[in-house]
């Protein structure tokens, strides 16, 4: 046998392999299809046209308040300046009276309050997925569900603590948050003043901690944990660190999101004093991702926290398999790692934005092998009377063997392998 003709063969081999790969790499390109289709028209909050709206609105929000970009930056202004009634929401969106008789009833039983900041992000009409997570409806006064699901009030065996795992616990620190998130668990303590737990109540929770050394990993939130102050947030963590048998602090908040300008330098100074810290925030449609969120999950990052988020699954939100896969995408752009997807709960007065079970695994359907395992998070139940998280997949095993297994992959290819 000729050398040519083995160099030949070779060749002819290596020529075959490179058109399957490439007829594959065809038919993976039309896997995403779809989304290819359609991913341009799903803005994020980088989008130039979005940008042209937000900072038209901003201006339109400061002239109403009489304030300036230095006001903008100020995190307490922005808390000072939250819109929270009727009149605020009509001079700055041009509501009919009938919009507002209609926030203003649902507001005597529910409190509400928006950022500018995150006003600025919104577009007043009732799909839009930004102003229904902030601007009370009418589908709110709908008396079913329950005030909480979780039963954390039958799970807390001291103040502040919420505890549903062997090793782990939540502090409850306030019930302050920037805004109030129409879907919000935890909406029967929001009251209508805002009141940060006392140093009583926090120091019986690290007792409680301490007493209890099986606990390695505590989350503090409420509420938004951020809204405490620098120097309260320092003493908490600073006091979790001297137990010895806490591993990891966590925070919970959503400031990232509906206000920004909370991650100063001097808070991020205060949080990298005390690593390991984590937060966990939550993106719920890629508008809320701008360049302000991304300069406050920079700032963050820098100062040695990991991200992630929590998001919820949400009608008329992101109950989309394209609109998650753009947000879970972006995310992974401003170095947030997708975590979790949960169930929204039976909460009362927010079933309106309950999806059902099948959305959900459509959902993640389109997710697993559709995009980097990366931007694929967990979807989660919790179950009812504080059982805890429960993740809910796909089913990929669809049967078991001696020595074997039958997998359904991502594609829908059933397979026999080793197992």
């Amino acid at each position: 046998m000729s050398r040519a003709f083995l160099e030949k063969s070779f060749y002819d081999g290596e020529e075959k392999k490179r058109t399957v790969a490439l007829l594959r790499s065809i038919e993976l390109r039309e896997k995403i299809s779809d989304y290819l289709e359609v991913k341009d028209s799903i803005k994020d909050g980088f989008d130039l046209q979005e940008q042209e709206t937000i900072s038209a609105a901003k201006e339109r929000i400061l002239a109403y308040f009489e304030a300036n970009n230095k006001d903008w930056e100020d995190w307490r202004w922005q808390m000072n300046h939250r819109l929270r009634d009727s009149a605020a929401l009509a001079g700055l969106f041009n509501l009919s009276e009938e919009q507002c008789a209609l926030v203003r009833k649902v507001g005597m039983r529910y409190r509400w309050a928006v950022s500018p900041y995150y006003a600025s992000l919104m577009k007043a009409h009732s799909e839009d997925p930004l102003w229904i997570q902030a601007v009370p409806s009418i589908n709110e006064m709908d008396e079913s569900g329950h005030s909480d699901p979780m039963a954390e009030e039958l799970t807390s065996p001291a103040a502040c603590i919420t505890r549903r795992y062997p090793d782990r616990l939540i502090i409850n620190a306030t019930n302050q948050c920037p805004m109030y998130c129409r879907h919000c668990q935890r909406r029967r303590n929001i009251g209508e003043i805002d009141r940060h737990k006392s140093y009583q109540h926090l120091l019986a929770a690290l007792d409680y901690i301490r007493r209890n050394k099986e606990i390695r990993d505590v989350l503090i939130t409420g509420g938004d944990a951020l809204l405490l102050s620098d120097r309260k947030i320092d003493w908490l963590l600073g006091e979790l660190d001297k137990i010895a048998h806490v591993e990891i602090k966590r925070l919970g908040t959503r400031t990232i999101v509906t206000l920004p300008q909370r991650i100063t330098a001097e808070l991020c100074a205060v949080l990298k004093k005390h690593p390991p810290v984590y937060i966990n925030t939550q993106f719920n449609h890629p508008r809320e991702i701008t360049p302000e969120s991304k300069q406050a999950c920079d700032r963050l990052v820098e100062a040695g926290v990991v991200l992630g988020n929590q998001a919820v699954l949400l009608k008329g939100v992101n109950n989309n398999p394209h609109v998650m896969k753009k947000l879970n995408q972006g995310l992974l752009k401003v170095r947030v790692r997708p975590y979790y997807i949960f169930q929204a709960k039976d909460v009362k007065g927010t079933r309106h934005f309950i999806t059902s079970l099948k959305e959900g695994l459509v959902v993640m359907e389109k997710l697993r092998g559709y995009t980097s395992g990366l931007a694929v998070p967990t979807y989660i139940i919790n179950a009812p009377g504080g059982y805890g998280k429960t993740p809910v997949l796909p089913n990929y095993v669809l049967g078991k063997a001696e020595g074997s297994v039958l997998l359904r992959t991502w594609e829908n290819r059933v397979i026999e392998a080793v197992g």
